[in-house]
């Protein structure tokens, strides 16, 4: 079974800026809940670019440590990406990212993601009780350090560090 998730959320910026920071695989970290010991194991370029390999350490589930690599696999400045699970918990990863000016001064960011669990059919009991709520915990956390990113450099005249810390 292939299941989707969207989430869309309208911040405050301009379409360069926040494609800068999004563009840039560094700055995952800042947008990833802490819970998920997310590690980034490769060297990184500043910006993503079709065929950008990244691997990744997490613990999705049950604090088991997990290697997660992800190809990008489209990319369209400003407006749009696509990084695909080559290899980690899901048998299917499939994360497009869409950023659109909404105004003069803000850009709604939509992510959908498309996945499939490992072992299905054998899995699918895990998904209403265990895997939905899980990812949409990891994207509100999202949602929110994206509002706090973007609305301290909205009301301030710097923009966010682009650079993991």
């Amino acid at each position: 079974m292939i299941y989707c998730l969207e989430r869309k959320q309208t911040i405050p910026g301009n379409l360069s800026d926040i494609w800068s920071f999004f563009s840039n695989p560094q700055n995952l970290p800042k947008i990833t809940p802490p819970e998920l010991n997310f590690s980034i194991r490769s060297n990184l370029p500043e910006r993503i670019y079709p065929g950008l390999i990244i691997e990744y350490r997490v613990t999705p589930l049950f604090g088991i440590p997990v290697t997660w690599l992800t190809e990008i696999t489209h990319v369209r400045e400003p407006f749009y990406f696509v990084d695909e699970q080559r290899v980690g918990p899901y048998a299917v990863w499939h994360h497009e990212h869409f950023f659109q000016p909404a105004t003069a001064t803000s850009v709604t960011i939509t992510d959908r993601i498309h996945y499939v669990l490992p072992f299905s059919p054998l899995t699918k009991f895990l998904h209403g009780p265990l895997i939905a709520p899980k990812l949409q915990r990891i994207f509100d956390f999202r949602k929110n350090a994206i509002e706090k990113i973007f609305t301290t450099q909205f009301s301030s005249p710097s923009i966010p560090n682009q650079s993991a810390n």
